[in-house]
């Protein structure tokens, strides 16, 4: 497995990238399938954020980008999203590139398989393996591990990715590349001596843990805080359920469901948020972890997947957060007590934040990774 660190994606920058020469007047093109959602500020994502970011990137270093939006119901297609599809498939030239988000690929065997009887090289851009929430023999893992056994290269977007890649479904790790999301540059935000400002970004669906955060609130009432849970609502069934249990602790002055916030207006929520917290039960990196760090703002996280990874040290090895044992509100409010009430605490997490800030990756480290991998594909 490859796998490019921050720090050693900054070293690397410097360095001029060298593609396979095509011809004085030709570019290296590859055709790249997203979500038809990708800029759908209604429904933001990390991996919509993740996709945009790469193909505007790749657009920029060269690159001809030839961009598809599915709409449909992916990851579970009917036959018309699955027609888009195979249509796609047939465009692509042959010995061409083909690009495919996993939400699409991973439930697509089928289409994707002509990619080989056509010599297209296709490469799978790996968020979160649909394996993680599905019984090891189900449908939905079985068709994942087909595709991307069949794929010439998967891009994870975590190291937490691509061991799990390799473990569980036994592909070679020498396929499987790691390009770990980039973030982009903030000013630190200016915190409140008490820190009772408290965000936890992200859509609102069972994954994500909201549910736990407000059982874990609901614990605090003696002391002063705000949490603001910003996000679309993925799941209508489970937005219900985190309203009712909002209402019923008594909750409705201190937890606000903002719903999406365009891009300026989540920049400015963060500049007046103290502690973000991250209580999902299933997260493959955890790209608002970075968003914080980014500002200098420390994390409250859970060991969930990738996030220990993400949350990372800061340079003389202090932690910038806490972390938790998954799925445990009782735990989550335990350090939630810590940070209001220990001032020595919130001082430290402070500094370690700041100090990591200096040690994110930028999107353009990302880019440089995956053009790499895509031009060692040249023909």
């Amino acid at each position: 497995m490859t796998v490019l660190s921050g720090r050693a994606q900054r070293s690397r920058q410097a360095r001029p990238v060298t593609r396979p020469v095509r011809g004085v007047t030709s570019a290296a093109a590859v055709d790249v399938v997203v979500p038809g959602a990708i800029d759908d500020q209604a429904r933001p994502s990390g991996g919509n954020i993740y996709d945009r970011r790469l193909c505007q990137g790749l657009t920029d270093v060269g690159w001809v980008v030839r961009e598809h939006r599915l709409a449909g119901s992916w990851p579970v297609p009917n036959d018309t999203d699955r027609g888009l599809l195979a249509a796609v498939v047939a465009r692509v030239p042959r010995g061409g590139l083909l690009l495919v988000d996993g939400l699409i690929a991973s439930a697509a065997p089928d289409e994707l398989r002509r990619c080989s009887v056509l010599g297209i090289r296709l490469i799978v851009l790996v968020h979160l393996p649909l394996g993680v929430a599905a019984p090891p023999e189900s449908a939905v893992a079985t068709r994942e591990r087909a595709v991307l056994a069949g794929a010439d290269v998967l891009i994870a977007t975590s190291r937490w990715t691509g061991r799990w890649l390799v473990d569980h479904y036994r592909l070679p790790s020498e396929r499987v590349h790691v390009a770990e999301p980039g973030v982009a540059s903030a000013g630190l935000t200016w915190p409140t001596a008490a820190g009772g400002r408290l965000l936890c970004v992200g859509a609102l669906a069972p994954h994500k843990g909201q549910d736990l955060l407000v059982s874990a609130l609901a614990r605090l009432g003696e002391f002063d805080w705000r949490c603001g849970l910003v996000g679309p609502e993925a799941e209508p069934a489970y937005g219900r359920s985190v309203r009712d249990l909002i209402t019923s602790s008594g909750l409705t002055e201190r937890v606000e469901l903002t719903g999406p916030l365009a891009p300026a207006e989540l920049m400015a929520r963060y500049a007046e948020t103290d502690l973000v917290v991250v209580p999902s039960r299933i997260e493959t990196y955890g790209m608002v972890v970075c968003e914080a760090h980014a500002r200098g703002i420390p994390v409250i996280a859970t060991l969930a997947g990738g996030l220990p990874d993400t949350l990372g040290l800061a340079g003389d090895g202090s932690g910038p957060g806490l972390l938790i044992p998954v799925g445990d509100p009782e735990s989550l409010a335990d350090a939630l007590r810590r940070w209001l009430t220990d001032e020595t605490l919130r001082s430290r997490l402070r500094d370690a934040a700041a100090a990591r800030r200096q040690m994110l990756p930028a999107w353009s480290s990302t880019v440089e990774h995956i053009d790499v991998i895509l031009s060692g594909l040249v023909p």
